[in-house]
């Protein structure tokens, strides 16, 4: 077991990475893994998920809204992403499945956006191979 005293020392650790930036709970314990006791690190965690400081479900909301103000990306890029952060695929598929609407509308003007880009590079059918390499679905 562990002192308060040794507990708050490492929670004020653990809050200090996550509010220079949020982070995903694999994120969390990924970083303090080797330096806090687990069952501590466990406890830290669910303090912090209690007190909203972590939440893995906002954290998709806030990356996706990055990706879509200053990236073109298909949702299969995004989910890509998302996965490398660590966050759940269930958490992330229910995500996209709520929004699906307003991704697949993103998907496509973001598609729009590379045909424009590329088109002094490209064909038009070495485009579409690229979007389809890229995850894109409803190029045409």
């Amino acid at each position: 077991m562990y002192t308060v005293e040794e507990f708050d020392k490492e929670k004020t650790k653990v809050f200090k990475y996550i509010m220079f930036k949020k982070r995903t709970e694999s994120e969390i314990r990924n970083k303090f893994s080797s330096q806090i006791e687990e069952n501590m690190l466990d406890d830290i965690i669910e303090y912090l998920k209690e007190a909203g400081y972590i939440n893995d479900y906002n954290f998709i909301e806030k990356q996706v809204n990055e990706y879509i103000n200053l990236k073109n990306m298909s949702i299969q890029e995004i989910k890509y992403k998302l996965m490398t952060k660590g966050i759940d695929k269930e958490l992330i598929e229910d995500y996209i499945d709520k929004n699906r609407e307003k991704l697949e509308e993103y998907e496509r003007q973001s598609a729009e956006n590379i045909k424009i880009k590329k088109s002094n590079q490209m064909d038009e059918k070495e485009i579409e191979q690229y979007l389809y390499k890229k995850g894109y679905r409803n190029i045409k």
